[in-house]
C-alpha cells in the first residue's frame, strides 16, 4: 500500500468547512493523503492521533484523512464531497485527537441521512458565496 499527499482533498476538506459550521475543526490540523493498493471496502478514513501520542510527541491533536485512490476517485464530485462530510463527522465537539463512532451516546450520528443534510446546507452555503 502507498500513501501521497492529497493537496486536492485538503482543498476541498477546506471548502467544506468554510461552508459548513464545524469551527471546532481545525483545518491546519488535517492532513490528506491518496493511497493507493488497498484492498479495503471503505472509500475513504480518518486516522487520529490519540492523547498519549500527543504528549509523547509533544504535539497538538491531528488528523488525517485517508482517500483510497481505487474507490473513491471512481466516485461523482458529490459523492465525493459527501464521503468527505462523512468523515469530517467523525471529529469530535472537543478536536481532542479523539474519533466519534457511527452511533454516539449523543446526538450525533453519523449515517447517510445526516451526512446528505449536511450535503444540503453545503450547497446552500456554496451558493450565496
Amino acid at each position: 500500500m502507498e500513501f501521497n499527499f492529497a493537496p486536492d482533498i485538503k482543498k476541498r476538506i477546506k471548502e467544506v468547512l468554510n461552508s459548513l459550521d464545524l469551527g471546532h475543526i481545525k483545518g491546519k490540523m488535517i492532513v490528506c493523503f491518496r493511497s493507493t493498493g488497498s484492498t479495503s471496502r471503505a472509500m475513504a478514513r480518518i486516522w487520529s492521533l490519540p492523547t498519549i501520542w500527543q504528549k509523547a510527541l509533544k504535539t497538538q491533536p491531528h488528523y488525517c484523512i485517508e482517500v483510497l485512490s481505487e474507490k473513491f476517485d471512481r466516485l461523482s464530485k458529490v459523492e465525493q464531497t459527501k464521503v468527505l462530510i462523512h468523515e469530517l463527522m467523525h471529529i469530535p465537539k472537543t478536536f481532542s485527537g479523539a474519533l466519534l463512532p457511527h452511533r454516539g451516546r449523543g446526538k450525533v450520528k453519523i449515517d447517510r441521512r445526516s451526512v446528505n443534510k449536511l450535503y444540503r446546507l453545503y450547497l446552500k452555503e456554496r451558493k450565496k458565496q
